[in-house]
């Protein structure tokens, strides 16, 4: 009994930092947008921190709730919950690869082909932002029909969840959609990696640069856009982080025969790492991104 209140403690506690962060942000990024002109930047960092926002509540605050009150879901509930709580997570896979791909096409030098990627307009954005919604809604679909809520079946263990279950359909249903979302996640995560890489290559420049420039008494400062693409590879890098710990940690579970209780609430904690420390990533330098972002 103790422990289950300690560990609803800490997750009401986690979700509600990270949410006062994430709102923080989101605040922040909505008054950039009085008297100036629309960046595609702003809409994607506003759209990283609302998914932010539906990862903390949709799994923060049920997992406080179920610790104590199992059957406060029910079966609508249960399907609602689990359905958007897995389409905040493909959707915080694809606005961090979208984010990074744009960062690197702002940072990117006139006469390379990454910057004929450049978006005229801000508002052009929101068309993949739209994709992304549309993509994973469809992917997610399965669980409408195959999530229940756990009281109306007391003798079913879950490992995941300790209010609602996932009752197995037929195997080719199930590795469809299985298939779909590992596909997903290559696909962003490549175009993360591949993004990502391509900044380190442009900063390892600009340093061979800097130093030329301070070894022949040359006074050279770094740019803002600079600072901000030191920012995102290190949002990217928790992502990645969280991203592949919460992946092992679910595949040992899942193959696991033992009950590892411990393992589970780790688990859970890094689940919500990324929601929780991303704003707090993007606060310390708000600063130089808005210096930088303003400039493009």
């Amino acid at each position: 009994m103790v422990l289950a209140l300690v560990k609803g403690a800490t997750f009401f506690f986690v979700t509600g930092l990270g949410f006062v962060g994430n709102m923080f942000v989101l605040v922040n990024y909505l008054f950039m947008f009085e008297g100036t002109q629309k960046k595609s930047i702003h809409f994607i960092f506003i759209h990283l921190t609302f998914t932010n926002i539906m990862i903390l509540l949709l799994k923060g605050i049920p997992k406080t709730i179920a610790l104590d009150m199992g059957n406060f879901f029910d079966e609508i509930g249960c399907k609602i919950i689990v359905y958007f709580t897995r389409m905040a997570r493909g959707l915080s896979i694809c606005t961090s690869s979208l984010l990074t791909l744009v960062q690197a096409i702002i940072i990117s030098p006139r006469d390379s082909v990454w910057r004929k990627l450049k978006l005229q307009s801000g508002w052009h954005i929101l068309l993949p932002l739209l994709f992304f919604w549309i993509l994973n809604s469809l992917i997610s679909m399965n669980l409408l029909f195959h999530i229940k809520n756990i009281s109306r079946n007391t003798s079913q263990i879950s490992k995941h969840d300790n209010y609602c279950y996932f009752v197995p359909d037929n195997l080719i249903m199930r590795w469809s959609f299985l298939t779909l979302m590992v596909l997903r996640d290559a696909v962003f995560q490549g175009i993360l990696g591949v993004a990502s890489g391509y900044m380190v290559f442009l900063l390892h420049k600009h340093h061979q640069r800097v130093l030329y420039l301070q070894n022949s008494n040359f006074l050279c400062k770094t740019p803002p856009e600079m600072k901000a693409t030191q920012n995102v590879l290190f949002l990217m890098l928790c992502f990645l982080f969280f991203y592949w710990t919460d992946c092992f940690l679910s595949l040992y579970l899942t193959l696991s025969l033992e009950n590892e209780s411990t393992t589970l609430a780790v688990q859970e904690f890094l689940s919500l790492g990324y929601a929780l420390f991303s704003p707090f990533v993007l606060i310390p330098r708000g600063g130089h991104l808005a210096e930088c972002w303003q400039s493009q």
